[in-house]
């Protein structure tokens, strides 16, 4: 088995990284480094070189991933956010998102929480500077299937990011050696699936099945084929005959549920059978590399250390992000496990305008507010204290799953009109979960179960899109939380089809006049 994926690179391999590449197809390219550092051409030159540029390319899923909490989980139905009107800072840009009041000049998108389409670039200009080197060099064919195998799978994985989020988008598959080549116009919708498409058919043959756990966090066969379900059901032309075919390859490799939900996101069982695909994380006070989940997704308090474990700690507008709306919690079956698992109540009192003091932390299963007691809901799925250091937790961040497997191969079976044959599929997820046996399946009780099987891991959002169930659900939520919060303006939760994708940043319109925005920004 491979060494455990770390992000962590030998001192220069970002400086040189930096020196060679665009971090997006808009920025400014760097083609004057010092003689002292590494150079792209004396640097891809043997098998350890490419596995170390390998592990850059990795590197943006993780910035990918805490936009996505914003662009995605915020944006559904499942969570909003606690606004302290005492604090402001720079909220109001964050808090655009999920009340759908971005635009391409707002700093949500391009700088805070951070810039997804720059980002998705970075790692797609990694992967096109790994295949173009790699096809000049000689190194063993396992060792280039190998690299050329996990490449692939991140450019398509970047791609399917950028055409689910912003539409049709460039397409760049060559390494970029001068400016004018990062300037291209839009490719349509389809242009990009039928590339995410092709790059995972070279990919697959080239990944390995996972034979052993925990595994390294590489991509493997079975995260090619995820991926390329979610392709086949997502594209404008659906082929749900062939992503039946990928989803059931997955149900034939190694992957198992555990026995407990909750064991499943405990950092002592990263990378588990369970797991097909997550994003990386290492808590400690050198390398850079941890989570911060917990933290941002808490309610800001006057003692952190009793909910983090951590003296000495303070919490800011960091915090409070990421909330689980009264309507979610009061969405789970009663009975579901999941419901604790996934979501705490913190009580405690407030004094002043709006400081919390925490004194409890409670399942939320038939919670009753206590008088004289203030509460905040929480995620609970990435909270495992007692941590080392504030915004430093070791939790990894779960993008594909085996439950979800299973959860996506149920829909596919009823989409092609098998409801029979999915019942099995739900009903193993459902067993877990301490909840009786549907008798039916159907694409509502389906997606409500993709909803408390994967909640709050940034794939709600997209599967009601893909439903054909984003309008009405956001327009309810809307409703809902306007009657609760009276600063709420008028206009939010104005949701469209227009709406159902993000603009295109300013920015990248403004250096690049090739590009156009999407309808509606």
């Amino acid at each position: 088995m491979k060494n455990k994926l770390s992000y962590n690179l030998r001192p220069g391999l970002w400086a040189l990284l930096a020196g060679i590449l665009l971090v997006s197809c808009g920025k400014d390219f760097l083609n004057v480094y010092p003689e002292t550092s590494l150079s792209s051409a004396s640097f891809y030159q043997t098998q350890a070189q490419f596995e170390q540029a390998l592990v850059a390319a990795y590197a943006p899923l993780r910035s990918i991933v805490n936009t996505g909490v914003y662009m995605d989980e915020m944006r559904s139905d499942n969570t909003f956010f606690t606004r302290y009107s005492a604090n402001r800072g720079f909220e109001p840009s964050r808090e655009s998102l999920p009340e759908i009041l971005d635009d391409a000049n707002s700093s949500a998108v391009v700088n805070s929480p951070g810039n997804r389409y720059g980002d998705d670039y970075s790692g797609i200009a990694m992967i096109n500077i790994i295949l173009s080197r790699l096809e000049k060099i000689a190194l063993p064919a396992g060792a280039k299937d190998s690299i050329a195998g996990e490449a692939l799978f991140l450019r398509a994985f970047y791609y399917f990011d950028l055409v689910q989020h912003y539409g049709g988008v460039p397409l760049h598959l060559e390494e970029i050696t001068a400016p004018d080549q990062s300037f291209k116009p839009r490719n349509t919708v389809n242009e990009v699936y039928a590339q995410i498409i092709s790059d995972l058919e070279e990919a697959i043959p080239r990944l390995q099945v996972a034979a052993s756990f925990p595994q390294s966090g590489r991509a493997t066969k079975g995260a090619a084929k995820m991926l390329l379900a979610y392709v086949y059901m997502s594209a404008p032309d659906k082929n749900y005959a062939a992503a039946e075919t990928e989803l059931l390859d997955i149900t034939h490799m190694n992957y198992t549920l555990l026995p407990g939900y909750a064991a499943v996101f405990d950092p002592a069982n990263k990378n588990n059978s369970e797991s097909i695909f997550e994003v990386q994380y290492l808590s400690d006070l050198v390398s850079g590399q941890q989570s911060s989940f917990a933290w941002a997704f808490a309610p800001k308090t006057t003692n952190p250390d009793f909910l983090m474990g951590y003296k000495g700690s303070s919490m800011n507008i960091f915090s409070g992000w990421n909330v689980p709306t009264q309507e979610m919690v009061s969405s789970y079956e009663t009975g579901d496990l999941r419901l604790n698992a996934s979501i705490a109540v913190v009580e405690g009192s407030i004094s002043g305008v709006e400081d919390f003091t925490a004194t409890a932390v409670k399942n939320p299963a038939g919670y009753t507010p206590q008088p004289g007691k203030s509460f905040f809901y929480m995620i609970k799925k990435y909270y495992h204290p007692p941590y080392i250091s504030e915004f430093n937790t070791p939790e990894n961040w779960p993008v594909y799953r085996y439950s979800g497997a299973l959860l996506l191969l149920a829909e596919c079976l009823v989409r092609e009109n098998k409801a029979q044959e999915a019942l099995p599929y739900v009903n193993r997820v459902r067993t877990r979960a301490g909840l009786p046996a549907l008798t039916t399946a159907t694409l509502d009780n389906i997606a409500d179960e993709m909803r408390h099987e994967l909640a709050f891991e940034n794939h709600r959002w997209t599967d009601l899109i893909r439903l054909g169930k984003a309008i009405p659900v956001i327009k309810a939520k809307g409703d809902r939380l306007k009657t609760i919060y009276p600063w709420l303006l008028p206009n939010s939760f104005n949701i469209t089809e227009n709406r159902l994708i993000y603009p295109i940043p300013f920015r990248e319109i403004q250096i690049n006049p090739q590009l156009t925005q999407n309808p509606g920004y």
